[in-house]
This record gives C-alpha cells, structure tokens and sequence, in this order.
C-alpha cells in the first residue's frame, strides 16, 4: 500500500518514483490493477440527477402552498367548488414552472465528470499503451504531446517546450510553461509549475508526467467535493415570499376571527351560519392570484434580463440581484476581453508607436509620427513571420484562435499594417520554456534572415548589436541597454506584457543563437471591455462594492482594477492566495473588507471570500467561468457564469449565465433585477388592497346585522378575473430610469413594509367606504341590486387602483398616464367584462345580479376614481 504525498513538487523526481512505488518505465499492469482496486477509478462519482417525483415535491414544499391548499380544503367543505377548482390550478401551474427551472439545474456534478478524458497514454510494464483515463492510478507514468488533455494530477519528470492551458482552473489567461524542476515551500497552484492538471489540456510541447492524484484526490474532485459540501438554500425572493405569506395567513385568520366575535356577539346569527361567514372571510382574505402573479413578475424581469444578454436559471434571482450590494468578479474574458492585444511598438532612437483596435479583429491602425510608423518596417515584418498561429471563424461567427496567443498577438498586428508571410518559411523553432523566446528562418532574397521573438531578458542576452531608428546599425552597450530597460520598466507599470525582437542573417555553418540585432519592442496586455468602466462606475453610484479575484499576477489584476475604476484612492492593497491563508479569521474578515482586489486565487480561498462577505451580511453576485469557480459560484447568493468561455460546470453551479460574457451585462441585470423587486410590491399590494376591502366591508356589514354585501363566487371574481389582468399588466412596468441612484435593496425589506400603509389605509377606507354607502342606499330596494352595485364598486375602485400602483413614489402623470399600453389594454378588458356579466341575462343570472341603468352605472363608476385622485393628491403632499 502507498500513500499520496502531500506537495509532490517539493519532492525531486526520484524521489517522488520512489514514493509512489513507480519508476520511469512505468508500473506493472499487475500493479496497476492492486492500486486501481485500492483508489478507486479516475472519475468523479455521478449524482446523477434527483429522481423527477422528488423535484415535483419538492414544488410544493412552500408555506404559500400550504395556505392556498388549506384554503382549497375549506371551500371544499363549505362547497365553494369552483374555488377549489381555481385555486388548484393555480398551485399547479406554479409546481409547473418551478418544476421546468429546477430540472434544468440539475448537473454541475455531471459536467464535472463529462470534463474527464475518455482515453490516455501511459507507460506501462516498459511499454507505451493508451487505456482508458478511469483506470489511471498513483505512479503511473503518463505522455502527453500538444493538444492532449489532461487526465489526471501529476508531477512533471520530463517536458520539452511544455506549456499547459490552465485557465479553466486557476483563472490565467497566458499557457503557463512546465518544467521538472523541483519547487520548494508553500506555493500558489497557478505556480506549481512541475505539476500538471486534470481537466486542463497541453497548448505546445510534451511531458511525461507520474500521476500523484486520481478521482476525487484531484484538484478538479476536491472542487466536486466542496460542491457536495454547499448546503442548498432559499433565495432571497423565497424568503421574502415565505415572508409574505405567513403575513397573509395571520391576516387571513385574524379576519375570520374578528368577524366570528362581531357576529357571534353583535348579530343574531345562527352558530353554523357565523361559521359559514367566517371561514369565507378566511378564504377571501387570501390573494389567490398572488403566487402566479409573482411567477409572472419574475418570468418578466426574466425576458428582459436575456435581451439584454443575461440568462436566468433560477427565476427567483432576477428580484435577488436588486439586493446585490457586493459584486465578485473575474478579471479574464469578464472585465476584459480575454484576447492578447499589442498596444505599442518601439524601435531604439524613436518615439513609440501605438497600436489602436482591440481582440482578434484585424481592424486598426499605427498611431504616431510618420517617420517613427516608417522606423518600425522591420519589426513588423518580424510579427508577421515569427508565430505560429492562425485566426479562423467558428460556426457562431466568432473569431477562434489556433495556436498560443500571444503568437495570434503579432499574426494580428501584421495584419493591421498590410504585412503578410510573403517570404518562404525554412524552419520554425517553437517557444522554449528555458530559453524563453522562439525564432523562425525565411529566405528573404538571396539571404537567409533568422527572426526572433522572446522574453527582453532573454533576447538582450544574446544581442551584440542594434538596430537604430535611422537604419544604422551600432553595438549594444550598456547605455543602450538602460534606455530599453527604461522602456520596459515604464511599460511594465502600464500592466503590458513587453517582449523584445530581434534578427539575425545566418550563414553557412554560423547557426547559432549569439550575436544577434535588437529591433525593438512590443507591449501587449488584454484590454478592458468597452463599457465596463462606465459600469463600475454606476455600481459605485448604485452603492455596490465591486471586487476583482483573479488567478493572474498581482501587479497585472491592480493594473486592469485601477483602469476600469474598481481601485478608488487608499484602497490599492492587494492580496494573494499565501497572504490569506496565513491570516487569522479575523484578519481574513478585514482584508476581505478593506481590499478590493485579491490574485493568485485557488477555488477554497474564492469560496471563502463568498462565506465571508455573507458572513458580513453583504448580498453577493459572483461571477465566473472556470471549474475553480464553481463552489464559490454556488456558494454566492447569486452565481453568473460565462456563455461564452464559461464551462459547463460553472454554469451548471450559477444562477444566471452572461451571454456577451460582458460585466457591464450584469449591471443591467441589477438594474433589471430592481424593477422586478418594485413590481413585485406595486402587484403584490394590488391584489391585497382588494382582499383587505372585501374583509372590511363583510365586518362591518356583520356588525350591522346585514346579510353579506357579496357573494363566494362574486369575491372570486373580483380577486381573479378582474384583478387577474391588471396584476399581470403592473408586471410589465419599465421602472422610472433612476433605479441605479439608491442604494440595494435591503435584502430583509419584506415586500410589504411601512412604506405602503399609508396607501393600504387610504385605498381600503375609500373602497370600503364607498362600496357600503351603496350597499346601504340600495339594501332597502333587494339584496341583488345593492350585492350588483358593490360588486360595482369594489371591482371599479380596484381598477382605479391600478393606475396609483404605477408610480409608488410619486405622482402617476409623471410616467405618462398611459404609458404602459398593458395597463391600458387590462382596463378595458376588464371593464368589457364587467359589463357582459352585468348586461347578458345569462351571466348575470350565474353571478346572482341584475341589470341597473346606463346612468346608475356610469355614476358609480366615476364615484370609484375618488381611490385614484384622493391617492394623487396625498402623493403630492408626501413627496413634495
């Protein structure tokens, strides 16, 4: 039996063989088969998706169902069927949607294990084979050559010109080059350079590699395993609507219990028929509509949300994002482009020459003076014929790049000024890690012209001579060299990544790589996305914190957070993965809030900077797009995925995915998410303004000794059918265009607050009042009339209320009366409906009520928009 060793790249190679009980020819297939029976198979173990009956229970494992279903039950016994029948529906479309949302969200541990590679190259009994990548174990020694995958954790002995794709895991964007050096102490993943990754691919080079970690003994199986480990919870939109919904309850029942007292000592009812009364009121107290009027807001706030590019998973989250207050970003592909683009050239004895357009599009142009765009010819023909790579469109339109790409870098800055491979190619030396610089032989002429392109430390080592701007040629001496020093250093703190170029004619039997001529340089960086500054600023403006954790190096993330506005003046402190880890909880708790960029993160520390902003009661989005972000992604209150550059496990672990993989998207979203937040309150008090008038109205009508001023069936049709419409139309509100100039929403604000009592007061005393002075007037002519003008109205005094719902903070005419052309639409339908089951003898016969004249209906109905002017001018009043 064998152990696997802590820090594998802190052991030298022999060593680590030695350990594992494995050597350079491999181990047995004997062998192999003990161990595989010992660790398991190389596979993160299947979840599986939850069984389909437990998804649809779990629909209606919510306290706003268990209410509608208590008050299904009891229409039942009172035999109020159409109700039941209602009220079931009701609960059943809501199962529907909430059943579709969850299934589709089922399988961040499915793509997980979809990341692992079906086969694999391996040493074994002295022997190449290629097995499958599940039967792979400690000590085996794997081979891998450009473009493979990688299937395993393993400890490099041996790499010519190696260079991994790591950004899926550690958030870099540059392949990171692989040596078999042995490294010493506690170091960051992203710089284990003798360690190679499961889930991660070779981009250049080869490796033989010993496997050090297999299944869920993996970088990418721990992350599984913290996934398992994140307990679902509630979103904040569920919690409030729980919230909602004991509130209905207790009025609900405080209702009924109120009336069953006034009837049963104010009124000579008989015992059964208080009870019949009570247990109505208890029914009508409840917005039946509420819950689906709600699914609606949210399906709303949805839409808009993906035509601005932002694509929910979890309905719930689009009111969630109004309460963001901190959001956590990625750098790489979210406040940036994600593409490697050269900004400046520069030849000795020249001013520099900038390089304007971004990406990989081949659109832009030289900036400068005419005679330094003239100097640079020769450093432009070195771009053009010293890479490797190649710029294509996908399927989607996209340009994808084949190849490293900084390489892609000078292919695209050839293109820009006209320069082609227009010499033939000899020979093409790929970039060597230990050399750091790659070169390519073309015959230009009757010469033979070696290019070189590489790290300036690298490339200076090696000129004897330079190339002036003038075209003369002198020897690089130490002054020289300090004026390209100067440039690099001031080119550096730019946050560009600078690398020298230079020539060398070759002769016969003179191959080699001294005594060459420095040309010039060229800095490159990834640039920021356009719009994304304006976007952080109007977070800030909004009173949310923006944080930058990124996998790339320190100087580079506060380069790109100080230029896209995250870094503010006094705040430029930025930690590292080793700075946390060696902090105390307290400390941790302080740097995450005094800092606002933190680097070189692996997914446990990501993770727990989310425990710790919640844990400061802070209401985060997260945003990324590689397996190392998928615990962090779920841990947040809301997790934002990459469409684009995102993996499936990050996007099967969010709640929102970025089509555009743009941060200024999610900004819209907020913006989006605050709307949805108000129109779920303007809706939401609608529908109960109407309940607490018809609760009133039966009270005080009891108290009286009246017989009830509406029926079950009447009630029901004002709170589904009129109602019904409206509720729907307020959904589609647009909001007043200053939702980002306040601060989040709370996320403890319940949707109703002290902030709408005043409206509840006014709007519920004025229905009441009116609809009883006409039942009162009309009660001593017969009990149907004065029922048929209550019904009146109450159902007009709620349509007037629609109109003061639009605009809570002010004045309706100041967002245009008209409009929302919905609001406008569900008036009149509603008001044609009030007409039909009036008018036609059929319907009114249905509903008990009997035809009044053209003008007692028109008086009654203007009477009602008293709920709408009296509104406006208490509104005037409050926010004068």
């Amino acid at each position: 039996m064998i152990s696997l060793p802590a820090n594998p790249h802190s052991i030298e190679a022999k060593e680590l063989l030695r350990q594992l009980g494995s050597r350079e020819d491999g181990i047995s297939g004997e062998e192999s088969q003990k161990r595989l029976q010992e660790f398991g198979p190389n596979e993160i173990p299947d979840a599986g998706r939850k069984p389909i009956w437990k998804i649809v229970l779990k629909q209606f494992n919510n306290l706003m169902v268990y209410i509608l279903l208590a008050a299904a039950l009891i229409s039942f016994f009172t035999k109020h069927y159409v109700d039941v029948y209602v009220i079931l529906a009701i609960i059943i479309i809501n199962a529907i949607i909430g059943f579709v949302q969850e299934y589709k969200a089922e399988g961040a541990l499915i793509a997980l294990k979809n990341l692992l590679v079906p086969q694999c190259k391996v040493i074994r009994n002295g022997g190449l084979q290629t097995v499958n990548s599940r039967e792979l174990v400690p000590g085996d020694i794997i081979a891998l050559e450009e473009g493979d995958n990688i299937p395993a954790d393993a400890r490099v002995i041996y790499a010519k010109n190696a260079r991994t794709s790591e950004a899926s895991l550690t958030g870099e964007s540059v392949p990171v080059t692989k040596t078999s050096d042995t490294l010493f102490g506690e170091i960051p993943l992203a710089e284990k350079s003798n360690m190679v990754w499961k889930g991660t691919f070779l981009a250049g080079g080869s490796i033989k590699a010993v496997v050090t970690g297999t299944g869920l003994k993996t970088q990418i199986g721990e992350i599984a395993t913290s996934i398992l480990q994140i307990e679902p919870k509630k979103t904040n939109f569920q919690n409030k609507t729980d919230k909602l919904a004991r509130q209905m309850a207790l009025i609900a029942i405080a209702s009924a219990v109120v009336l069953f007292v006034v009837a049963y000592f104010f009124n000579d009812f008989e015992i059964n028929e208080i009870l019949l009364i009570s247990i109505a009121s208890l029914v009508s107290a409840i917005p039946e509509g509420l819950p689906a009027v709600l699914s609606i807001v949210m399906a709303v706030g949805s839409h808009r949300m993906s035509k601005n590019n932002a694509i929910i998973r979890e309905i719930t989250a689009t009111e969630s994002l109004g309460s963001v207050s901190t959001i956590v970003t990625d750098k790489t592909g979210t406040l940036t482009q994600n593409t490697m683009t050269i900004k400046k050239v520069w030849v000795p004895n020249a001013k520099e020459v900038d390089v304007l357009g971004e990406g990989w599009e081949s659109e832009g142009e030289l900036s400068g003076q005419k005679e330094d765009i003239e100097a640079i010819d020769l450093l432009l023909e070195i771009a053009s014929h010293c890479h490797n790579s190649a710029i294509q469109e996908d399927d989607k339109g996209m340009l994808v790049v084949t190849g490293d790409p900084t390489e892609a870098a000078f292919l695209v800055l050839g293109n820009k000024a006209g320069k082609s491979k227009d010499h033939t190619i000899l020979e093409d030396v790929a970039f060597n890690s230990d050399i750091k610089y790659r070169s390519t032989l073309v015959e230009k002429g009757e010469k033979k012209i070696r290019f070189y392109i590489g790290a300036p430390e690298s490339i200076s080592e090696i000129c004897s001579s330079i190339k002036l701007s003038d075209g003369e040629t002198k020897t690089l001496d130490d002054a020289e060299k300090s004026i390209i020093n100067e440039k690099i250093s001031s080119w550096s703190k730019e946050s560009l990544r600078v690398l020298a170029l230079a020539i060398k004619e070759e002769h016969t039997g003179s191959q080699s790589d001294q005594n060459l001529e420095f040309i010039g340089l060229a800095g490159m960086m990834d640039p920021p996305r356009p719009g994304v500054y304006e976007a952080v600023k109007s977070c800030h403006l909004a009173g949310i914190r923006v944080i930058m954790a990124t996998g790339d190096h320190a100087d580079t993330a506060l380069a790109i957070a100080k230029s896209v506005g995250i870094v503010k003046e006094g705040r430029e402190k930025v930690y590292t993965d080793s700075d946390l880890s060696k902090m105390s909880q307290e400390a941790f708790d302080l740097a995450v809030q005094e800092s606002d960029v933190f680097c070189r993160l692996t997914p446990v520390m990501k993770l727990n900077i989310a425990k710790s902003l919640q844990k400061q009661g802070e209401l985060i989005a997260m945003t990324g797009d590689g397996v190392n972000d998928a615990p962090a992604l779920k841990q947040a209150n809301i997790g934002i995925s990459m469409g684009i550059l995102g993996t499936d496990v990050a996007k099967d672990a969010s709640m929102m995915v970025l089509a555009d993989d743009n941060f200024a998207t999610i900004v819209k979203a907020i913006e989006q998410g605050r709307i949805v937040f108000n129109n779920a309150r303007r809706t939401s008090f609608f529908l109960i303004s109407t309940n607490f008038a018809e609760i009133l109205i039966l009270i005080l009508a009891v108290s009286f000794g009246l017989p009830m001023p509406l029926t079950a069936t009447q009630i029901l049709w004002i709170n589904l059918v009129t109602d019904g419409f409206c509720d729907k139309a307020l959904a589609a509100e647009q909001g007043k265009g200053n939702e980002l100039q306040s601060p989040p929403i709370d996320p403890k604000e319940n949707i109703l607050n002290k902030s709408v009592y005043p409206f509840l007061i006014i709007n519920t005393l004025l229905m009441t009042g009116i609809s009883l002075t006409a039942y009162l007037y009309y009660l001593p002519e017969s009990l149907e009339k004065a029922r048929t003008i209550v019904f009146i109205t109450m159902a007009f005094s709620q349509l007037f209320n629609v109109l003061n719902m639009r605009n809570l903070e002010g004045s309706t005419f100041k967002i245009g009366l008209f409009s929302n052309k919905w609001v406008n639409y569900s008036l009149l339908i509603s008001i044609l409906l009030q007409i039909i089951i009036i008018e036609i003898p059929s319907m009114a016969t249905l509903f008990k009520f009997i035809p009044i004249t053209f003008w007692e209906f028109i008086f009654w109905a203007g009477i009602t928009s008293l709920v709408f002017w009296i509104t406006e001018v208490f509104k005037y009043f409050r926010f004068k």
